[in-house]
């Protein structure tokens, strides 16, 4: 299974990219969350996967932070909600704003987006609430998601917990925590460090 591809961004539009890696080009289809942090055609870049297999298809999904991948596969797993559907809840609204509607149970906000009716807002609202931990329902705006989002090495930690058990949520949550307070040297081993004491 692929979970992640770094290479080359030869093309790209708001639903997919062509990346370059050893000389293949890999279609990957995102979400526009994704689409608007990325760099210009010919400059590197780095997506996480979802590698979706099924009989007759085998197509990749990307995505620039873990937290949209985790939600991705979150929605996929409710019933009636496929790859499409799941994109266009993530183009739609940001993974905090996704959060603050099931836990306020703001169906009305989930069918503004297209392809979203009453129905499949209240499964989405329903299903997630009991898939979702609570870390993962706590996680709110401000200073240290933003820094999560653009500090590769905050991402590179979550990765790092997540390998070593932690649940998605639960990493970030640890991460979130520490990382408005590292220095600009500071190097992955130090933030996991930090996170893990901060822990006990």
């Amino acid at each position: 299974m692929i979970a992640l591809i770094e290479g080359t961004l030869l093309d790209s539009s708001p639903t997919r990219v062509i990346l370059l890696n050893s000389g293949v080009g890999y279609e990957v289809f995102i979400p526009l969350s994704t689409y608007a942090k990325l760099p210009r055609p010919g400059q590197r870049c780095r997506l996480l996967v979802y590698d979706f297999v099924r009989e007759d298809t085998h197509t990749l999904y990307g995505f620039w932070s873990e937290d949209e991948k985790d939600l991705f596969a979150l929605l996929l797993s409710i019933s009636g909600v496929g790859p499409r559907l799941a994109l266009a809840v993530l183009s739609g609204l940001s993974p905090h704003q996704i959060r603050e509607a099931v836990i306020s149970g703001d169906t009305e906000r989930l069918c503004r987006i297209s392809g979203i009716g009453r129905k499949t807002a209240e499964r989405i609202v329903l299903e997630l609430k009991d898939k979702l931990g609570e870390d993962e329902m706590l996680e709110s705006g401000g200073s240290a998601p933003a820094m999560m989002e653009s500090d590769q090495r905050a991402r590179d930690a979550v990765a790092a917990l997540v390998a070593l058990g932690y649940r998605p949520g639960e990493a970030r949550h640890m991460i979130s925590g520490v990382v408005g307070n590292i220095a600009t040297d500071a190097t992955v081993e130090d933030i996991l460090r930090r996170a893990l004491i901060a822990r006990k």
